[in-house]
């Protein structure tokens, strides 16, 4: 009976030499039971019978029991943590190098126009010249939350793609709500493509490679978008700079159902289907997580921790780094600091988000500046791009020109 009993038991775990013990042993006993009561086939009968029995107590047995004996087995539980004392610095305007991260000056504009409200929400900025592909193809970043600080980054290192600037208020539920109907963010995708094709003067024009970039209350625009199946695909890459934040449960856990849209891209970061970086302040909210918290949760599900870091001359606006992540194309970095100016700074990090990592990741159509004229003359909007067709008016004084040369020599 135990060669039968057994083959619905059989295992190589600890679970399965605990049940090989309850099996002998019920064997034992029903065969002493048996032999004293039955004999000949109705002892075999009995047997069989028994056996089914003591195999439907072994499978419960099984299923109470497997999770007790591979509790030891599972990972461990993350467990939130507060930025620690030693992170909680500050700095002056003056310690910042004279910069004041929250009222950041107003620097060249590169090879960049100023703000075009063509889309159906916000504002955009594109390059004078180029930035879109011969079949009418072109980069773009959807920023939310702080536009005007993020285009000020953004023009003095990109080299050609869009950068759409959307900010709708206070919190991040406006940003969460607005963008909760798929419909409000493919709309948004079709006016930019709409009105990129209407200033190069193309026929159409597709996004080729997308980002979703926000800064503080912006993730909840972010999170809504990758809770859909178009966005998610859509996204190339995310990045949240000083913005992602969650509730707590009554028993001080996270709520971890709130950050599972960033989770899931996560993990798509780490096996290298997509691109994500997060960077985190050491400010301590009031009444909900930190952004410390938050990222190190992420790091922890991917399978990791947080390695401590020395500052580095080269962060933007006095922050000084103490942690990174690095696993695939995740990336996560953390700073000190604990003040109003330290959440601002977190937007410089953009300029080496994309000169490290979007630049090479997306290697995109390049841009460039409207090309100067002599003074006193008109420096209109091009409605075509260069790399498309010659501007109208270069046409038509050539044409006048020529025409004036040939009455000269008619006469």
């Amino acid at each position: 009976m135990s060669a039968v009993c057994m083959k619905s038991g059989e295992s190589s775990s600890k679970t399965g030499v605990l049940l090989s013990a309850y099996f002998r042993s019920i064997e034992t006993a029903l065969t002493l039971f048996t032999a004293s009561s039955f004999g000949g086939k109705r002892l075999v009968h009995a047997k069989r019978v028994l056996c089914a029995i003591t195999s439907g107590l072994a499978l419960l047995f099984l299923a109470t029991a497997q999770p007790t004996l591979s509790h030891a087995d599972e990972k461990k539980a993350f467990v939130p943590a507060k930025p620690t004392e030693k992170t909680q610095t500050q700095k002056t305007v003056e310690e910042r190098g004279g910069v004041n991260p929250c009222n950041t000056k107003e620097p060249s504009p590169g090879i960049y126009q100023g703000w075009n409200r063509g889309p159906s929400i916000g504002q955009m900025v594109m390059p004078g010249r180029g930035g879109v592909t011969k079949d009418g193809k072109f980069d773009v970043v959807f920023h939310f939350h702080g536009h005007d600080p993020m285009r000020r980054e953004w023009v003095q290192v990109a080299d050609g793609a869009v950068l759409v600037g959307i900010t709708l208020g206070i919190g991040s539920g406006v940003y969460e709500q607005t963008f909760a109907d798929p419909k409000v963010f493919k709309e948004l995708v079709a006016s930019v493509e709409a009105e990129v094709a209407k200033v190069r003067g193309i026929k159409s024009a597709k996004v080729r490679k997308v980002g979703l970039s926000a800064w503080s209350a912006g993730y909840g625009a972010v999170k809504s978008i990758l809770r859909s199946d178009y966005g998610k695909d859509l996204a190339d890459s995310v990045i949240l700079l000083d913005g992602l934040h969650a509730s707590y449960n009554p028993d001080g856990t996270l709520d971890e159902l709130s950050l599972g849209p960033f989770m899931a891209y996560a993990k798509r970061a780490k096996a290298g289907k997509r691109f994500m970086y997060v960077s985190h302040s050491s400010i301590i909210p009031p009444d909900y997580a930190s952004t410390t918290e938050t990222v190190n949760f992420l790091i922890h599900e991917l399978g990791g921790r947080p390695k401590a870091q020395k500052p580095r001359k080269g962060d933007p606006m006095g922050l000084e780094l103490n942690s990174k992540f690095d696993v695939g194309n995740f990336h996560a970095r953390g700073f000190d600091g604990n003040d109003k100016m330290d959440h601002c700074a977190h937007i410089g990090l953009m300029r080496d988000v994309v000169k490290s990592f979007l630049k090479k990741r997306w290697n995109g159509p390049k841009g460039q500046a409207l090309k100067k004229v002599e003074p006193g003359k008109k420096n209109a909007e091009p409605t075509k791009s260069a790399a498309i067709a010659p501007a109208a008016s270069s046409v038509s004084s050539k044409k006048k020109k020529t025409a004036a040369k040939a009455k000269t020599k008619k006469k």
